[in-house]
């Protein structure tokens, strides 16, 4: 999806400094969950030489110059085992997921991107300084794969980065946080609603033709049909990487065809808007889903306005999931299910006005970037375009209260 670079950037007048920037994106191309692959897939995948990094690393002695360990997916028939789980795709030598090497690329670039408009305004060194600016990432590995892609284009002489990550169990940017009432709103929006299972049942004659191509069964309890999200996954990744739609692996002839992967995708993206942003309680859903994220957010804010923080660059890596309930909490005015590489930048910046000819005083204001360009809100902040930041802290605080609050409406 579209994002920052420096051709379609547009730079407030001189009046205002940039302070701060903090980007939150969804990872890159990666190939699909396991659990969104068909049991037996009629195309091959191969990631020869692209598997993901792993190992270990000591502050100092020996276990400084430890090696680095990369996967291999591999098989072995004499594991009696191996037949009892789909192949999925045969003989594949990927992890599902993993970021692809297209998604590598598009990491490098998109860091390449972000570098070219902001390491100048900024003054950001060539080498990440985790004093000035942080990257963080979620558990997923697929976040620290792209990580290794975005930090090689926007920090090039870079090498042995540190990331941040919280733990599993209050993780809030993927987020794993345990949130009881939210996850009611969200059977209450999906499964529990008469409009979203409307929706399931008026898309019957499209599962069938596609059940009849993946042999996915009609009540399978994998979750197949009761979202398209495993379809959508399965087939968008596919075409993501210049891959065929599938086809029945008994009938050659039985395909997916272009017209039934748009509707998938156009149903995709409905469900991701009501869930989101249009059924009457997905704001509620999203402020209770992502409010920890950003108290955090604004708690970076502050702590820059205040001159507490010395950060000047801080850039988040996570998920369709994550991005989803953020837009949902900003009340975006037309919702999408977030693409890969999709992104919001939050920009602070500062201006002096002169109070008379001895002092001046600064005031703060906040832009806020989807696809590159100020996010246009149906809040009453409207275009989050150099907003002052006192009005979006003051909708924060409508959204989420304290993060006592916060903790009270998610087990209330």
């Amino acid at each position: 999806m579209p994002h920052v670079r420096t051709r379609e950037y547009k730079t407030p007048s001189q009046d205002f400094t940039l302070e701060y920037v903090e980007v939150i994106q969804r990872h890159h191309k990666r190939t699909p969950y396991s659990t969104n692959t068909f049991f037996r897939e009629d195309i091959s995948w191969s990631c020869v030489g692209q598997g993901p990094l792993n190992g270990l690393k000591a502050a100092s002695g020996p276990g400084a110059d430890a090696a680095e360990i990369q996967w291999q997916a591999f098989t072995n028939a004499d594991n009696p085992f191996t037949a009892t789980v789909g192949p999925g795709f045969v003989g594949s030598t990927c992890q599902f997921p993993q970021i692809t090497e297209e998604g590598l690329e598009d990491s490098i670039t998109h860091g390449i991107d972000l570098r070219a408009v902001y390491a100048s305004r900024l003054g950001l060194n060539e080498s990440l300084d985790t004093s000035t600016s942080r990257i963080r990432v979620t558990n997923n590995q697929i976040t620290s794969q792209v990580a290794s892609g975005l930090i090689k284009g926007l920090f090039p002489a870079s090498s042995d980065i540190e990331v941040l990550v919280q733990s599993t169990s209050f993780d809030s940017l993927e987020p794993t946080i345990s949130c009881p009432d939210a996850n009611q709103l969200q059977t209450a929006i999906t499964t529990g609603s008469q409009t979203w299972n409307g929706h399931l049942t008026a898309a019957a004659g499209l599962y069938a033709e596609l059940d009849a191509v993946s042999g996915i069964a009609t009540h399978d309890t994998g979750g197949w049909h009761v979202s398209f999200d495993h379809y959508y996954d399965n087939m968008s990744a596919k075409q993501c990487h210049g891959k065929t739609l599938p086809c029945d692996v008994n009938s050659t002839s039985t395909c997916v065809t272009q017209d039934m992967a748009d509707t998938v995708y156009r149903l995709g993206n409905w469900e991701y808007s009501w869930q989101y942003r249009d059924a009457p309680q997905s704001a509620q859903f999203s402020a209770l889903k992502y409010g920890a994220f950003v108290l955090e957010l604004q708690g970076h804010l502050q702590d820059k306005i205040s001159g507490q923080s010395q950060i000047k660059y801080f850039h988040n890596i996570a998920h369709d999931g994550s991005l989803a309930p953020l837009l949902g909490f900003l009340q975006i005015s037309q919702m999408v299910w977030p693409g890969m590489g999709a992104e919001v930048v939050f920009e602070l910046y500062s201006k002096s006005s002169s109070q008379d000819r001895h002092a001046s005083s600064q005031s703060y204001f906040i832009r806020v970037l989807w696809g590159g360009q100020p996010m246009e809100t149906s809040t009453p902040l409207g275009l989050l375009d150099l907003v002052p930041v006192d009005d979006f802290f003051s909708y924060v605080e409508s959204m989420t209260g304290s993060g006592n609050d916060l903790l009270a409406a998610c087990n209330s």
